[in-house]
C-alpha cells in the first residue's frame, strides 16, 4: 500500500470519526445518549439514512439542508469532520502507525467535542475532563513513552505534576483576575480541561501550553475587545490549540528542557 493510499485512508476515517464527534457535540450538552436513537435530523426528528450521511459529500450535496423538512445544518458539522480529518493526517504523518498516534488522535477527537460545546454553549464538560485525566494518568504508566520516558515511575510523576499544573496555574489566574477586576475571570470546567491536558502532556509540555494558550486567545480576544466591546472569550479552544502545537513539536519542546 503506498503512502498517498494510507493518507487518504487515514483522512476518511479522521472524518467519519468527525460525524460522530458532531453526534457528540449536539447530544451531551442536552444530556442525550450519544449511542440512541441512530442519527436523525433534530428538526423534524426523521432518521437520516446512511447515504445521506457521508461526511462532506453529504452537507455538499444537500446544501446545508435536511432532505426532509429542509431545516438548515449547521456548517459546524462541516467544519468538525475537516478538523478531525486533518487532526487524524497530522498525526500520522507525525507519528506514524504507533501507539502514539492511537493516543493522541483518541485525545484531540475529545478536545474537538469539548472545544466545540464550549464554543457554542459557554461549559466545558466535567464529564470528559476528569474521567480524561485519571486515563491520562493510566496511560503514562502504562506506555511511559507518551512522557518521553523509559520507566513508569518517571512517566506518572511527569503526567501527575502535569495535571497539578494545569489545574494550579489556571486557578491561580483564576484568583488574581477576580482580584483586578472584581469578577469571574477563569471557569471551572478551564482548570478541569487544562488537568485533563497536562496529565497527558506532563509538566514540560503543559508549562509551554500555559503560555502559549493566551498569545493564541489574544489574536481573537483583542480584536472582539476592540470591534464588539466583548471582554470575555471561551478559553477551552486556546488551550485545546496550544496542546495540539506542543505535541506536534514535542519533541524540540522537549529537547529545551534537559532535566
Amino acid at each position: 500500500m503506498t503512502a498517498a493510499v494510507i493518507y487518504v485512508f487515514v483522512f476518511l476515517f479522521g472524518s467519519i470519526v468527525g460525524s460522530f464527534l458532531n453526534v457528540c457535540i449536539y447530544r451531551l450538552p442536552r444530556g442525550e445518549s450519544i449511542v440512541f436513537p441512530a442519527s436523525h435530523c433534530p428538526g423534524c426528528r426523521r432518521p437520516i439514512p446512511w447515504y445521506l450521511n457521508i461526511p462532506f459529500v453529504s452537507y455538499l450535496m444537500l446544501r446545508g439542508r435536511c432532505a426532509y423538512c429542509k431545516a438548515k445544518i449547521p456548517f459546524r458539522y462541516f467544519i468538525v469532520e475537516g478538523l478531525a480529518a486533518v487532526m487524524f493526517v497530522l498525526m500520522y504523518w507525525k507519528f506514524r502507525m504507533s501507539p502514539e498516534f492511537a493516543v493522541y488522535s483518541a485525545l484531540f477527537s475529545v478536545l474537538i467535542i469539548i472545544s466545540f460545546i464550549d464554543i457554542e454553549h459557554w461549559v466545558i464538560p466535567d464529564e470528559l475532563s476528569v474521567p480524561g485525566t485519571v486515563i491520562g494518568l493510566l496511560l503514562s504508566v502504562a506506555y511511559p513513552k507518551l512522557q518521553g520516558e523509559v520507566s513508569r515511575l518517571p512517566a506518572l510523576g511527569d503526567s501527575f505534576f502535569g495535571m497539578i499544573f494545569g489545574f494550579v496555574s489556571l486557578y491561580l489566574i483564576g484568583v488574581l483576575g477576580k482580584i483586578v477586576y472584581k469578577k469571574e475571570a477563569m471557569g471551572g470546567g478551564d482548570l478541569m480541561l487544562f488537568m485533563f491536558i497536562g496529565a497527558f502532556l506532563g509538566w514540560k509540555l503543559t508549562v509551554v501550553a500555559f503560555f502559549l494558550a493566551p498569545v493564541f486567545g489574544s489574536l481573537v480576544g483583542v480584536p472582539k475587545l476592540l470591534m464588539k466591546k466583548q471582554e470575555t472569550i471561551q478559553y477551552g479552544p486556546f488551550l485545546v490549540l496550544a496542546a495540539f502545537v506542543c505535541i506536534m513539536f514535542k519533541q524540540d519542546i522537549l529537547f529545551m528542557f534537559p532535566i
